[in-house]
């Protein structure tokens, strides 16, 4: 059979854009914060990452500018070699103490963090433990380090009984490592950390938590989900990301200085990779920054998010219960979440839509996220909004 047989045949997409329906690679003309234009108009955010609307505060438009002027566009090489400027070393100082950590180790993308960790560290005869539920930077980690002899197993998700049938099963004396979110993307449930801890100091695991979805959003000052269960030096690793809070792209793990230093002198990742771009260093330098200075926000993140949980349920829709600004509104069928973000966004309204089989059947789902710069007059209007088209199409009465 041809290679390309299979993009030929995929027609899904096309079929559900001659239906109008179409909700992905919408184009942001201009990005206002909790208001974006979107094919000429404006239109309530309700469905990005950046949770303290910090993409356009002045303090870090003006410090990606700084750096521009001084360093260039890009840095024209790994950080191993060429590609190591004074502000990724300011920023991985200021990071390992704001999460109370030895060290930090930046990485260009969020994505690309995961993969310069798990198949860095793991060998043959050595584990990586696995989230069913992790997040896609996790899972292509992982297939990595299986395709470096070492092994893969996977526990239900959040299932903390699961996850000790699957360590006891693993030789004690091996070296195996648990990996999960923090804050989990789609559903924005929080990991049951401490329980999680309980069974690796038993089970001789080491930790690492992708905090991607929860630095900045839960924890003592946006500190993360080890902070947030106060068991922040029982987490051997914490690894995140500068596109959501920290309003920029690139990824970071914090971590003992020895993890470190060989992560730095072992990881393909790192060493094959051009560092991340000074403006984007000098934004999440910033965006830190006011975080620290700001700490509020992260009440006010936590009070929007609450605002719009209660309203969903109030109104009868099917969400689950949480403490972050992922507010799920699951409506079970594809066509029908295809349907209603289109009357969505006609009405001035952008989620994202998330179907099978980026989620199982009967869970597809309006992911909803909060920001911190959202007003009460941005949240009622989304809720009346959902109302207005739930009572339409009968989700609800």
């Amino acid at each position: 059979m041809d290679l390309f047989q299979k993009c030929y045949s995929f027609t899904r997409a096309d079929e559900v854009k001659a239906l109008g329906v179409y909700p992905y690679f919408r184009a942001i003309e201009q990005n206002e914060g909790p208001v974006v234009n979107i094919e000429g108009r404006p239109v309530i955010m309700a469905g990005s990452n950046n949770y303290h609307g910090l993409t356009i505060h002045p303090k870090v438009l003006e410090a990606a500018q700084k750096a521009l002027k001084q360093y260039g566009t890009g840095c024209s090489g790994s950080r191993y070699l060429t590609g190591t400027l004074d502000l990724h070393i300011r920023l991985e100082e200021k990071l390992a103490d704001f999460l109370q950590k030895e060290s930090v180790l930046l990485y260009s993308t969020g994505f690309q963090t995961a993969q310069g960790i798990i198949p860095t560290l793991i060998t043959k005869g050595e584990y990586v433990v696995s989230d069913k539920d992790n997040h896609a930077c996790i899972v292509s980690a992982n297939l990595m380090a299986k395709g470096a002899f070492g092994d893969v197993r996977r526990y239900h998700h959040n299932d903390m009984k699961s996850l000790e049938t699957v360590l006891k099963n693993l030789p004690l004396d091996s070296g195996k490592i648990v990996v999960t979110d923090g804050v989990f993307s789609t559903t924005g449930e929080i990991v049951h950390l401490p329980e999680l801890v309980a069974l690796c100091k038993k089970y001789n695991a080491r930790i690492m938590v992708d905090d991607a979805h929860s630095t900045g959003v839960i924890g003592e000052g946006g500190r993360g989900t080890a902070s947030h269960y106060g068991i922040t030096k029982d987490v051997d690793m914490i690894m995140g990301t500068f596109s959501k809070t920290f309003a920029s792209l690139g990824g970071f793990v914090a971590s003992e200085k020895p993890v470190i230093n060989f992560l730095k002198h072992h990881s393909p990742a790192l060493i094959f990779s051009a560092s991340p771009t000074p403006a984007a260093v000098a934004a999440a330098e910033a965006a830190l920054e006011i975080l620290r200075e700001e700490p509020e926000r992260v009440q006010k993140l936590s009070s929007n998010a609450k605002y719009m949980r209660d309203g969903f349920k109030a109104m009868g829709f099917s969400t689950l219960e949480g403490q972050t600004p992922i507010v799920p509104v699951i409506l079970g069928e594809d066509m029908l979440v295809f349907q209603f973000w289109r009357k969505l966004f006609d009405a001035g309204v952008f989620v994202n839509a998330f179907v099978s089989p980026g989620v199982p059947q009967n869970l597809a789902m309006l992911r909803t996220s909060y920001m911190a710069t959202h007003e009460k007059q941005h949240l009622d209007r989304i809720l009346e909004i959902f109302g207005d088209i739930g009572k339409e199409m009968g989700i609800i009465k």
